[in-house]
């Protein structure tokens, strides 16, 4: 295996027991292998957790230097940014304590940032694992694509000097979306600075109901709006495009319920409560009523 001397590998980590060691071996694995890796425990009281920590830094056979900070818990934000601030390579990779790579990962994911110098931020699509089994498709883009809704994963590789000019991760940003945020800062600094995708899933994303990513969606609106008026010109320059993504997003979830309905109502089915009041209360003004037209049609 050859190694990339130009790039180090943040980890964050807290009370992540043994997934902690997956997410270091995935990075071991991979068939291009960075300089560095940095963990940052976030202050974990879990013994075990803690123990897992002690015997990657005993390990001396590990094919990459890794170096682990300790610290009070501060939040992933603060985690990350203190792990990046240690680096001392171009680009910096980050993932999380309970995610791992595909062994391609980096080599694939670094060759789009060298082969674009445009591209400040890079990634990949994810494979998730848990209680969901999928492939899940970020598109990447500029910054008219992200300020409708966050399109790279929180697993991404990053030129550092753009990190440099927008200070970072938001370290208030504590109960979610602090990704989406970061992102729209760093298409801030530059005019052409976009966000690629290797069409691949090479990240393994853990999926459980109790984490914080699907906790976060519960405060959405009130995230929405920290952001918006966080980068209110961003906004304000490009109002009609973020509101056309906004409506198109909103289409298609509609037409994917109404497909289910139209199914159910084929086959015979029983119509879930939701759905039987949708249609004999269809919502006005956002294409509710013509998609209950189409639905009932089908029964004509």
């Amino acid at each position: 295996m050859n190694a990339i001397t130009d790039l180090e590998v943040v980890i964050t980590s807290y009370n992540q027991g043994s997934m902690i060691l997956e997410a270091v071996q995935s990075v071991c694995n991979q068939t291009l292998l960075p300089k560095r890796i940095i963990i940052v425990d976030d202050g974990s009281t879990d013994k075990y957790s803690l123990d897992v920590l002690t015997s990657i830094k005993n390990n001396i056979e590990l094919p990459v230097p890794v170096t682990i900070h300790f610290q009070e818990n501060s939040g992933v934000s603060a985690a990350r940014n203190t792990g990046i601030n240690k680096t001392q390579s171009s680009m910096v990779l980050i993932l999380d304590g309970d995610d791992s790579l595909e062994t391609g990962y980096i080599e694939d994911v670094s060759k789009l940032l060298y082969d674009n110098p445009s591209m400040i931020i890079a990634s990949s699509w994810m494979r998730t694992f848990g209680v969901l089994d999928a492939v899940v498709c970020p598109t990447g883009g500029n910054i008219v694509s992200f300020l409708s809704h966050n399109c790279c994963p929180a697993t991404h590789i990053f030129r550092k000097e753009f990190y440099e000019q927008c200070k970072g991760y938001d370290e208030t940003m504590r109960s979610g979306f602090e990704d989406w945020d970061f992102f729209l800062s760093m298409l801030e600094t530059s005019p052409d600075a976009h966000v690629g995708i290797i069409e691949k899933p090479l990240i393994n994303y853990r999926t459980a109901p109790a984490s914080a990513n699907i906790k976060s969606m519960d405060k959405r609106l009130e995230l929405m709006r920290y952001i918006i008026e966080k980068h209110k010109i961003s906004y304000s320059n490009n109002i009609t495009n973020v509101l056309l993504d906004i409506e198109a997003i909103s289409n298609a979830r509609l037409f994917v319920w109404e497909n289910e309905i139209i199914h159910s109502i084929k086959n015979g089915l029983k119509l879930s409560e939701s759905a039987d009041r949708f249609i004999k209360n269809p919502t006005y003004g956002d294409g509710g009523m013509a998609s209950a037209v189409r639905i009932v049609s089908v029964e004509k």
